[in-house]
């Protein structure tokens, strides 16, 4: 189920950066991303109480680590958002998009060094390929 989900994901990420680029150019980005997040936000809300999961939640049953890991998730996604907005407002969506996702090697990096995930040479040699592939896209 993870990979329908995957695959779902990575297609809503694509109509964003194209839906992007048809956007609003004489509104600051700032001002859209906002709003975006806002919209994302009341999406979310939807999706969480048609599927009735605000019955499970306790703020008590999270620890203050919990909060301060949903803060700074929360804080990083926001900003990565930003990023993305204003890299697409001037440069190339598929340029874009080929550097936003090289997010895959930092993943592969950093769960090795903060979770102990394995990084073994056939993922390192994916890891090469993608990031050829990313200079094809950019750069050809």
């Amino acid at each position: 189920m993870w990979l329908i989900y995957a695959l779902l994901s990575a297609l809503c990420a694509a109509a964003v950066a194209i839906m992007a680029k048809f956007s609003c150019k004489p509104v600051d980005i700032y001002m859209v991303t906002t709003i975006r997040a806002f919209i994302m936000a009341f999406t979310i809300m939807l999706v969480t109480l048609s599927l009735k999961r605000f019955g499970y939640f306790s703020l008590s049953a999270l620890d203050l680590k919990d909060w301060l890991i949903i803060i700074a998730t929360g804080i990083v996604g926001g900003l990565g958002w930003l990023f993305y907005f204003m890299a697409l407002d001037c440069g190339n969506a598929a340029h874009v998009v080929a550097i936003d996702r090289l997010g895959i090697i930092f993943v592969l990096v950093l769960s090795f060094v903060f979770l102990g995930e394995t990084l073994s040479l056939i993922k390192m040699l994916g890891g090469l390929i993608m990031i050829a592939g990313a200079y094809l896209i950019i750069y050809f």
